[in-house]
């Protein structure tokens, strides 16, 4: 992932530079090394070598008498080989060694909750973004009106969590006729997904126009406007702003600012994130990376969350550039990993 291999002493006192900057937030020089390191080399090896990592890309000298710090890519170098290491137990920084213990059909609940642990074990942003319920298999569905044009799906899941939606159909629908369509989903689309049920009912409404009347080209109307509709949408849980408030020698108040307002939005923001979603246990982005600039002061730690091989989500962390990897990458993995299994042992 490097695109240059550093010889092992470059590696180490790179690897040395950005831990000691990641403490202490001010540019490291050579004499700061020789000081504090065990390294069996000379002041002037160590500066030759910080220089041609500089020249490499890897450092950077803010002031001509000043030590260096880590750009972009010396970072993403120093979080490469993290992955490599074996992380310390998560009880050196007292994460609780229980799962989500709240109502666990409370879906809702156990997002809200996996979002504070965050912020609170990270001391930055967490956040969570919740499921696109359409791409979830369910085992029960039921349509409840509960205005002129607005539909509450009630949802049932393959491992048991009881999810809501409300749709603005844009049709009248009676409540009757919603009660049939129900019962037509379950009777047909048993541990399917909604997306399934869009793209079947508008493959065959030609077939079974007349069979159900008007029912069924409302019903696929409805699949089609919800379908729609969640694109537009994800739910994010945040938790935290104010941690980041409280760090302004960490990041440029502005873009903060900025920052902030997408988060109000939350549309630009979710967006982003979901584009992130795999099957990686854990991805961290640095800055440029993101390729998002009103937060290129941060990093970006996240995670997905799901049952057996469904993905249904995202969570994480947003921090600073200079936050504690090896204590933040092992935490974002380990939420994630409980809130999988407790979703899972639901069943």
């Amino acid at each position: 992932m490097n695109s240059v291999t550093l010889k092992d002493k470059d590696t180490q006192i790179l690897n040395f530079l950005v831990e000691s900057y990641l403490k202490i937030g001010k540019p490291i020089s050579s004499g700061y090394i020789s000081q504090k390191s065990d390294f069996t080399v000379s002041p002037a090896t160590i500066r030759n070598i910080m220089a041609k990592l500089e020249q490499q890309g890897y450092l950077y000298q803010p002031h001509t008498s000043a030590g260096r710090i880590p750009t972009d890519k010396g970072l993403r170098f120093y979080v490469n080989n993290l992955f490599e290491e074996a992380f310390p137990p998560l009880r050196r920084i007292g994460f609780p060694p229980e799962d989500f213990t709240r109502d666990k059909s409370d879906f809702h609940s156990l997002l809200v909750q996996a979002s504070k642990w965050l912020s609170e074990y990270s001391d930055n942003l967490g956040f969570v973004i919740s499921p696109r319920i359409s791409r979830i298999n369910f085992k029960y569905l039921r349509l409840i009106k509960i205005s002129e044009k607005k539909v509450m799906i009630i949802l049932v899941t393959t491992f048991n969590l009881v999810l809501t939606e409300v749709v603005d159909t844009g049709t009248y629908f009676t409540q009757l006729e919603l009660d049939r369509a129900s019962r037509y989903i379950n009777e047909n689309f048993k541990e399917k997904n909604l997306l399934f049920v869009h793209d079947y009912l508008t493959k065959e409404v030609p077939t079974y126009r007349i069979q159900f009347e008007d029912l069924f080209r409302k019903l696929a109307e409805l699949m089609k406007v919800y379908v729609y509709q969640e694109k537009e949408e994800h739910e994010l849980f945040l938790e935290g702003t104010s941690k980041l408030l409280e760090k302004p020698d960490f990041i440029d108040m502005e873009r903060l600012k900025s920052l902030f307002h997408n988060f109000d939005e939350k549309t630009r923001i979710t967006k982003l994130l979901s584009e992130f979603i795999s099957l990686d246990r854990v991805k961290v982005l640095i800055g440029s990376e993101m390729n998002f600039p009103d937060i290129s002061d941060c990093s970006l730690i996240l995670s997905h969350y799901g049952y057996d091989r469904q993905v249904l989500g995202s969570l994480g962390i947003i921090g600073p550039k200079r936050i504690p990897y090896r204590k933040i990458i092992p935490l974002v993995d380990c939420v994630a990993k409980k809130l999988s299994r407790t979703i899972s042992d639901n069943q």
